[in-house]
């Protein structure tokens, strides 16, 4: 068995919780007033740390030298509901009024730098205007994703009607913030083939379910397996950025799980599960007991069917090294992708500047029409076109033709025969479950594991999450789908987690997702499944627009170009429990320019 860490020799445990300074303040006191020790839970059982015994962690922003405190505005500069960012001199922080409070974090979000002005804020939160992400304005933490990292936090004083912020220079510079996380310093008295809690598959709902149990203080061994070769890393940037290199796209580094010890064995594919000995078995006989299991081994690419399938240069784009041959083998000669999916048209668009030619094929007549529909499909399309993409849809592949073992031409159905050095296949994927057969885990027959909204199974020890569940979508009235988006991974790794401990969370999130395609980003928020009407403000043809899915009257998904934050503002008022119905569309829009959504985002509908 593969593994990026070394197993480890049977040992004393120590555990290890790293707080903040306020917190352990805090903690130390006991309701009289009296210091007190810590309690920690050690492997199920309480153990109490006095002082001398705790490790003695220093709060790295507590160096005068290295904070910095600033008048940043006059107190009446700030409405209720209102952000500014302020600068500090040596970085800038975003400083919030709700309710008569002021409130200072980091300016930034962790994600991919979207300047949280521009974001919303609503019900103590404020959420990201590119990829919906939400922070909490009193403790920064992350509550909706996508992003691992939370925000730095900032004091702030009113003096003389003067607002002041002070502020760590290291954090204002980072503008992100790791939760804290219990710790266990060494395992104790383990057998390798015995954990605690085990996670199948190393994307983000796995590695977001491994943080939050540490960040939950959970100090037992954790151990995330994994069928590839690398620490978890961003798929989303393999069509995206095909270029990039494992080491770019890894979501945390080496260090981070030494120093939490979440065990990652990577080249460990899971062959069988035992739900009833809690046992798994591995592909090279290896077995592992465990107490708590979350499968979330994402999904397989689907792959044609027709004679030349096999050939060396036909892909699914699925590791760093797929997408990477890609781009060598498409410079400057001819690339065919077959499927207009997301992966497919993200892939089209990287290669395009790159590759002599570029051709989709695509057996619906317009791209992304189920998904956005016919409207912005249409115009999506024209923009692949006025960049050299050339499409042939309402078709298929019927061969794929060799030289020398090498492709050279794709052969459709409709007799067109096109020149192809390489070929992509993004057709869609099936779920990674059919190492599920015997376990004993219901699959209903599309492959996908059904989940109630604790992200538990049929059998209680056993959670599932990201791409292979289907669960009940709160806003759709508990409608079963599968989501197979980065963001909802995240949030089921979490909820999972959470649920793992006996916490009895359920999910309550709004799907959001995007893409990027010759520079320009789409953004949608919702579940448009069965959507019968669509109703689109701004110009489509300017690719400036915002379309609203609706069903029996109701609004169930949005999507835009050049409009933010209007996806993020809909996420929103979704997530309140309030319906945007059709006639409110033109008047939500109008506001939304204004920046004021307050007039719809009470509870009920």
């Amino acid at each position: 068995m593969g593994g990026c860490f070394s197993k480890p020799k049977p040992v004393e445990v120590k555990v290890e919780v790293v707080l903040p300074e306020k917190e352990r303040e805090k903690e130390e006191m006991s309701p009289n007033g009296k210091a007190s020790p810590l309690a920690y839970k050690a492997n199920g059982t309480t153990r109490h740390y006095h002082h001398e015994e705790r490790p003695i962690n220093l709060n790295p922003y507590t160096n005068p030298k290295d904070m910095v405190e600033a008048s940043v505005c006059h107190v009446k500069d700030l409405e209720n509901g209102q952000m500014r960012e302020v600068d500090l001199g040596c970085g800038k922080a975003l400083l919030i009024k709700q309710n008569g409070e002021y409130y200072a974090m980091g300016h930034k979000c962790p994600h991919y730098g979207a300047p949280l002005v521009k974001g919303v804020l609503s019900r103590g939160r404020v959420r990201c205007p590119w990829h919906g992400a939400c922070f909490n304005i009193v403790t920064g933490d992350i509550e909706d994703f996508p992003g691992l990292d939370g925000l730095p936090k900032f004091q702030v004083k009113i003096e003389k009607e003067r607002v002041y912020i002070r502020a760590s220079k290291q954090a204002l510079q980072s503008q992100r913030r790791t939760k804290v996380m219990a710790k266990c310093i060494a395992l104790s008295n383990y057998s390798t083939a015995i954990t605690n809690m085990l996670i199948i598959g190393a994307g983000p709902a796995g590695l977001v379910c491994a943080e939050t149990l540490r960040q939950e203080g959970f100090s037992d061994r954790i151990v995330i397996c994994t069928s590839e070769k690398y620490l978890p890393y961003d798929r989303s940037k393999l069509s995206k950025s095909m270029d990039s290199q494992a080491e770019q796209i890894l979501l945390r580094s080496k260090e981070f799980f030494h120093t939490y010890d979440i065990e990652v064995l990577t080249e460990s594919q899971v062959v069988n599960v035992d739900t009833k000995s809690k046992m798994v078995v591995f592909k090279d006989g290896f077995r592992m007991e465990y107490n708590k299991l979350l499968i979330a081994t994402g999904s397989t690419p689907k792959t044609l069917t027709c004679k030349g399938k096999e050939l060396d240069n036909v892909f699914t784009i699925r590791t760093p090294e797929d997408a990477n041959r890609v781009v060598k083998l498409a410079t400057s000669r001819n690339a065919v992708i077959v499927g207009a999916s997301f992966l497919g048209m993200e892939v089209a668009a990287y290669l395009c500047e790159k590759a002599h030619s570029v051709s989709v094929v695509e057996l619906e007549n317009i791209p992304f029409k189920k998904f956005f529909g016919e409207k912005v499909g249409l115009a999506i399309m024209k923009l692949f076109e006025s960049n050299r993409v050339k499409f042939y849809m309402q078709t298929e592949v019927s061969e794929l033709r060799e030289q020398e073992g090498k492709l050279k031409e794709v052969v459709l159905k409709s007799g067109k025969v096109l020149r192809a050095d390489v070929c992509v296949i993004g057709i869609g994927a099936s779920p990674t479950t059919g190492f599920l057969k015997q376990s004993g885990v219901t699959i209903d027959s599309k492959g996908y594991i059904p989940v109630n909204k604790m992200m538990q199974t049929n059998v209680p020890s056993v959670f599932a999450a990201g791409d292979v569940v289907t669960f009940p979508l709160t806003f759709r009235n508990n409608k079963k789908v599968n989501v197979p988006h980065w963001q909802m991974a995240h949030m089921q790794g979490r909820i999972a987690a959470l649920n793992m401990l006996a916490q009895g969370t359920e999910i309550n999130t709004i799907p959001y997702l995007w893409t990027a395609m010759f520079g320009k980003s789409i953004r949608y928020a919702g579940n448009g499944e069965g959507f019968d009407d669509v109703i689109i403000q701004g110009d489509i043809e300017e690719l400036k627009f915002v379309a609203f899915y609706t069903r029996n009257d109701e609004v169930i998904a949005v999507a835009s170009m050049n409009y933010d934050p209007i996806v993020s503002k809909v996420a929103e008022v979704m997530a309140s429990g309030k319906a945007i119905r059709k006639r409110d569309v033109e008047m939500f829009v109008r506001h939304c320019k204004t920046g004021d959504i307050s007039w719809l985002t009470g509870k009920g509908s």
